[in-house]
């Protein structure tokens, strides 16, 4: 496994050690700036609905180094089984989502994302083999960045105009690769509920930044490792009720509810309810928006 990142990996003192500007630099390099809630949503919604899925698939054992072929198959599980129930569920209520795939993925599985696109989802990149940012040297991570956008790019038609960091790995080189490339937005960092502005070293950016937050993921629920031991597990019905508190504050508020779900963990028979019956509980509202990230972004983007 690899080491676990560390700001301090080039510095040979202790974070305790540090004089002010070096926590200082450390903390200014990347931080939200103005929020781009606005007012009301498109066609004057109350709130906005951005539903994700992260399509890890067999990347999350491959990028360890790992040809275990019971891994492998959780994985497989995510294409094979999960993404089409998520496909019909989406369908049948009419609702565009975000797709963010590891290049390789995209490669295993090209008519996946084929599909997907002609049914109006976005696809997002969301590296290339869910490889960790923090542990890469700046120019492997802009080589798989690139490299990422040009095979989703290839097999889908479309460029990709944002992305979401694997394991939500956000280096302190990532937002100026983002900026290089022109991204419209990433969906990696946790800093608000609501859309803001990303600055760098103090500076605004450009780069609209989606907001994600580990209570609207259900890996922290519903995930299992058996090589660790680690075996968190909270009921379906349990996550529905979360997420369903998370909108219901959005709602409140005016603002924004995005979710993060896995297809290989949320696509199970047993777990693809907390899909069905949180859209069927959102629809319940008026004045609801749903919208991929790329359109939510977009119209940040008009706040600016």
């Amino acid at each position: 496994m690899s080491s676990k990142p560390t700001a301090n990996k080039n510095n040979d003192t202790e974070p305790w050690q540090w004089g002010d500007s070096t926590w200082q630099n450390l903390v200014k390099k990347v931080r939200a700036g103005k929020s781009l809630k606005p007012k009301r949503w498109k066609n004057n919604a109350r709130v906005a609905v951005a539903l994700s899925f992260d399509s890890d698939h067999e990347t999350t054992t491959l990028r360890w180094g790992d040809g275990s072929p019971g891994k492998l198959s959780q994985g497989e599980y995510g294409s094979r089984a999960a993404v089409p129930r998520i496909r019909r569920i989406l369908r049948e209520n009419n609702i565009s989502a975000s797709f963010f795939v590891p290049a390789v993925v995209a490669k295993l599985h090209p008519d996946e994302q084929r599909n997907l696109v002609n049914e109006g989802h976005e696809i997002g990149i969301h590296g290339w083999i869910h490889e960790f940012n923090s542990t890469l040297r700046e120019a492997d991570e802009r080589e798989l960045m690139l490299r990422a956008a040009d095979v989703l790019e290839e097999i889908t038609g479309i460029r990709p105009v944002g992305m979401r960091t694997p394991s939500w790995d956000f280096s302190q080189s990532t937002l100026s690769i983002c900026k290089e490339m022109g991204l419209l937005y990433d969906s990696s960092l946790m800093a608000d509920d609501e859309p803001y502005e990303l600055l760098e070293d103090g500076e605004p950016t450009g780069v609209i930044e989606l907001p994600v937050e580990w209570i609207r993921d259900d890996a922290p629920y519903l995930m299992m490792d058996r090589a660790t031991g680690l075996r968190p597990y909270t009921s379906p019905n349990s996550v529905l009720e979360i997420f369903k508190s998370e909108f219901d504050g959005a709602f409140k508020e005016g603002g924004l509810f995005l979710l993060t779900l896995h297809p290989h963990i949320s696509g199970h028979r047993s777990r693809i309810v907390i899909l069905e019956e949180l859209i069927d509980y959102i629809k319940s509202f008026p004045d609801v928006w749903f919208a991929t990230h790329a359109e939510i972004a977009q119209f940040c983007k008009e706040q600016l």
